[in-house]
């Protein structure tokens, strides 16, 4: 992970953010907008540094903050079209790393992998989903992500 994280480090340095601010950016992207306080529930921190987490982002660009309609003691965050676009750069560069890393291993190394990621899967309790691309030369093992790129 080390040497991954070596050889990408001038791309991760571009990212202008602080790992607890890319944390809030992925939970907008997973749940759409959350209320502050299940921000606050989500990281396990005080309502103080989320706020301040959250001005961040707003301030970037890449979140806005309004009042619940339903509730305007409430305060929804959710992501900016920006805000959605940063987090699929950060998921691409992540997927790009991954498939140079398939890219070099042979159809029996990719066939080990697929059975680790099934073993993974089960003992974390989800259904096996390992995208069936990993498995051998009729497959590129490029596509792990899921996603056709050219």
């Amino acid at each position: 992970m080390q040497r991954l994280a070596d050889s990408h480090a001038p791309e991760f340095l571009e990212i202008a953010i602080t790992m607890p601010q890319a944390k809030i950016l992925y939970l907008l992207g997973a749940a759409g907008e959350l209320h502050m306080s299940e921000l606050v529930a989500r990281l396990g921190v005080s309502l103080s540094t989320v706020s301040g987490l959250v001005d961040r982002v707003v301030d970037h660009g890449l979140a806005t903050r309004r009042e619940d309609p339903v509730d305007r003691r409430q305060v929804l965050v959710g992501l900016t079209p920006a805000g959605t676009a940063f987090i699929d750069r950060f998921r691409e560069l992540n997927a790009r790393q991954m498939r140079e890393l398939l890219e070099r291993l042979d159809d029996a190394e990719l066939a080990q992998v697929r059975a680790a990621l099934s073993a993974l899967a089960r003992a974390a309790g989800t259904p096996e989903s390992t995208p069936p691309a990993i498995t051998g030369a009729e497959h590129d093992p490029r596509s792990i992500t899921g996603k056709d790129h050219a």
